[in-house]
């Protein structure tokens, strides 16, 4: 499909969607982002680069693709969510520098 469109670096230029001048600068703004005006200048025709990118994966038919997580199977090693080990709180608690109530006791760090 690439060599339809040129080389890896060159995405495919379409005009349906176009990135200007007036719209980097406002994607930098809900950003936070300061720019110059010559990052605008060189950040408009990357934008417009991406956005063909994702145009071209739109026009990829994935119709009976399952999503996935991963690329190799994975099957998740699970076992039961039982306790093993408890009843332990006085022990754990006598460690404290301070403890109530059966909790631990911090001290207040905001007034």
């Amino acid at each position: 499909m690439l060599a339809a469109h040129g080389s890896f670096h060159d995405p495919p230029q379409k005009d349906s969607m176009s990135v200007d001048a007036a719209t980097v600068r406002h994607i930098a703004r809900l950003a936070r982002i300061a720019v110059s005006d010559a990052e605008v200048e060189a950040l408009a025709p990357e934008l417009n680069n991406i956005l063909g990118w994702v145009e071209q994966l739109q026009e990829v038919d994935v119709d009976g693709v399952e999503p996935m997580t991963a690329v190799i199977p994975n099957k998740l090693r699970l076992r039961d969510d039982t306790v093993t080990d408890g009843g332990k709180r006085d022990d754990i608690l006598a460690n404290a520098p301070a403890a109530e109530h059966g909790f631990f006791a911090v001290p207040k760090v905001i007034e």
